[in-house]
């Protein structure tokens, strides 16, 4: 199998959607081997922030001198960034005998009268066996959707099961309100392993200290007080952040460093440090030295990422309505009298009007996008129809390219253009800004 065939294939099964459960993944995993049985991982869901933390833990782990296999979605620039090795993407060639050996188990299914597993499935069974191959000591692992019946989710052994921030997303098969989602959410803790869980919302937290205590795991929160001495970036080095961590134990680590913006990031590089610790204990050797190069040399695209200046271009994946929320704080804090234009593309099933609420009255002017090559795309025009409801400034236009050119004319040198709305767009709207 070459690698255009490898990655026909993946898109030719794309018309087999999302199917929430498990039956489909333990067969195809049992056909391949198990892989997942001989692997450790640190398990994260969420609805926001879960790949920041997935970005950070891998990283530490990574200088701490482990083999760390990473699991994430969805890809920025290509799709072999789901599964990588130590910071590398799986190569070509491991991709097509990986896919490959796949294809033949999930034709051995359907000749069974077992429906053929979904591309997450398939994706999922592709990383386990990667990971295998290479070695990995460890591997941080991102649910696609929810937690209980993702796929993810058949793994046994879990060192630490990581719960970002729950917010509402995903409603049409995680549940209408938050209790509801939370408990998928926390259908990754598993009987006797850790739990570290970002502050939550009362509703949600009740639900993982129930889940928590009956499978009997230690629960471990990362309480924002264990941020002191905040200083956040600005201007020029607002990607530099830098904050004392004291934990509830009186542990202190001074000075650490990260260079992500964005508001939020302390937070998601806290649930980080609580997760390391955790594996500390659990006799995993990782020092402070690890854990500050880890902090400081984590890179995460599309995540406030500032892609190119003068004007200043920012993208995020603000999707929802927590995200929103949390982009709106970033924007209040950093570019407070300053003028925005943005550049907006949303998938039709997201909380778009939600998202628009919250963030419409920090912009001059907005220009509205499809998404391409993605058959949940809201188009430009509709997305502008609701927005004009609200917003005087808006326009649809054809192509990513046409977006970032009339975003330039109308920016001057010290403007802003903020790209947000989906991840599924950005990593191509990059690679215009840097041509």
């Amino acid at each position: 199998m070459k690698y255009q065939e490898a990655l026909d294939y993946i898109e030719g099964i794309q018309s087999y959607g999302i199917v929430p459960g498990l039956d489909s993944i333990i067969e195809l995993c049992r056909l391949i081997g198990n892989p997942q049985e001989r692997l450790k991982f640190v398990h994260i869901a969420g609805t926001n922030g879960k790949g920041s933390a997935l970005a950070y833990i891998s990283t530490i782990l990574k200088a701490a001198g482990y083999r760390v296999g990473r699991y994430i979605s969805p890809t920025i620039f290509e799709y072999r960034e789901r599964i990588q090795v130590n910071g590398r993407n799986i190569t070509k060639d491991a991709l097509c005998e990986g896919v490959e050996l796949i294809r033949e188990a999930c034709d051995k299914m359907t000749e069974e009268g077992m429906p053929h597993p979904t591309p997450f499935e398939v994706e999922t069974a592709l990383g386990f066996w990667y990971f295998e191959k290479q070695g990995c000591d460890i591997v941080v692992l991102e649910t696609g959707m929810g937690g209980l019946l993702d796929a993810t989710n058949l793994i046994q052994n879990t060192e630490v099961a990581v719960l970002a921030s729950v917010s509402m997303d995903h409603m049409k098969f995680l549940g209408e309100n938050l209790e509801a989602i939370a408990e998928q959410k926390a259908g990754i803790i598993k009987p006797g392993c850790e739990v570290v869980s970002a502050m939550q919302k009362d509703e949600v937290m009740e639900v993982i200290e129930r889940v928590a205590a009956e499978k009997k795991c230690s629960l471990h929160v990362a309480e924002v007080d264990c941020i002191v001495n905040l200083k956040q970036g600005t201007g020029r080095n607002m990607e530099c952040q830098k904050f004392d961590y004291i934990g509830t134990d009186g542990f202190e680590m001074k000075q650490l460093e990260i260079h992500l913006a964005g508001t939020v990031q302390p937070e998601n590089a806290l649930l980080a440090i609580e997760t390391v610790r955790v594996l500390q204990q659990k006799g995993y050797y990782i020092t402070e030295n690890a854990i500050r190069k880890g902090l400081r040399e984590t890179v995460w695209l599309g995540r406030f990422s500032i892609v190119g200046k003068k004007p200043l271009f920012v993208v995020d994946g603000a999707h929802n309505e927590d995200a929103a929320r949390k982009l709106a704080r970033s924007i209040e804090f950093y570019f407070t009298n300053r003028r925005i234009i943005y550049i907006m593309g949303i998938l039709r099933d997201k909380e778009f009007d939600k998202v628009i609420e919250l963030t419409h009255h920090y912009a001059d002017q907005i220009i509205t996008i499809t998404p391409p090559d993605n058959p949940r795309a809201m188009g430009a025009y509709e997305l502008a129809q609701e927005i004009a409801k609200v917003h005087t400034n808006v326009t649809a236009v054809d192509s990513l390219e046409e977006a970032v050119e009339m975003a330039r004319l109308l920016a001057g040198p010290e403007d802003v253009i903020l790209a947000f709305g989906s991840l599924s767009y950005l990593g191509r709207l990059i690679r215009i800004v840097e041509r």
